[in-house]
């Protein structure tokens, strides 16, 4: 009982302080946030009958995770991602919650900064978008590796006879836990992807701007094409001619105006 009751007051603890951060919102290292809430959140994720791992982490691993925090967590200073909340469902205190969170926040508190200028709204979230667009493809090179390896690991077991219960279920909760942390980052992205549209469509009601406007738009769709791509699998799947050639695409061209007329 006395544990149960531990467990709670982590987690209000949790409740009223995200993990801290460094330079560029990375992670700081804290004991708390990277040693005790993840132990009390990996025994309540037992409980719940949630598969888990005590494994080491692999170095693509460890790299997974801190990748994905970068992902999950907002990198404006604004916590409108609630940081608590996602921190107490990255230990493992709650379980996931991020389906619930509301996209809308986001613009509210955009427009509740006072800039002295209404472009620099549109700078703002075309910087953002910037910033989530480039973090997109390391991630989704690092996942694909982690899902070769995780292979090669459930690959690996079935040729071992003598491996003990716990060392199977050890593995099959590692495996779980990387698709988990993949399958996260992949709905934040369409989460933070629905939080610049709400934004970006109702500053052009609030603050119209053609040029600002036009520049969001265009960051949006390139952050779009690249979710897409997480989404599909983060796999390249191109298409080639007979000689072998990359067709070229034609959603930047004439439609088809790259090609000479027919002669009669």
């Amino acid at each position: 009982m006395g544990r149960i009751v531990a467990v709670g007051l982590l987690a209000v603890l949790v409740a009223g302080c995200a993990r801290p951060t460094g330079d560029f919102n990375r992670a700081r290292p804290d004991r708390i946030h990277d040693e005790i809430l993840p132990e009390y959140g990996h025994r309540l994720k037992n409980m719940r009958g949630e598969p888990t791992s005590t494994f080491n982490l692999t170095d693509l691993e460890q790299e997974l995770r801190d990748r994905a925090w970068t992902l999950i967590r907002p990198i404006s200073a604004k916590d409108w991602i609630d940081g608590a909340a996602i921190e107490a469902q990255r230990t493992g205190i709650i379980k996931p919650i991020d389906d619930k969170l509301d996209p809308t926040v986001y613009y509210l508190y955009l427009r509740s900064d006072k800039f002295r200028s209404s472009e620099t709204r549109y700078e703002r979230v075309v910087s953002d978008i910037a910033g989530d667009t480039d973090l997109i493809r390391p991630f989704c090179k690092l996942a694909v590796e982690i899902e070769d390896t995780d292979t090669e690991r459930l690959n690996a077991m079935n040729r071992r006879p003598d491996l003990k219960p716990e060392e199977y279920a050890a593995s099959v909760g590692r495996v779980n836990e990387n698709r988990n942390i993949i399958a996260w980052v992949k709905r934040s992205m369409s989460f933070r992807l629905a939080a610049y549209r709400y934004a970006i469509d109702r500053l052009e009601i609030e603050t119209p701007s053609r040029k600002r406007v036009w520049d969001a738009n265009t960051a949006w769709r390139h952050l779009a094409g690249e979710v897409a791509y997480a989404d599909a699998g983060c796999r390249e799947t191109r298409k080639y001619d007979a000689e072998g050639q990359a067709r070229k695409s034609r959603i930047y061209t004439n439609w088809g105006g790259e090609r000479p007329a027919p002669v009669k």
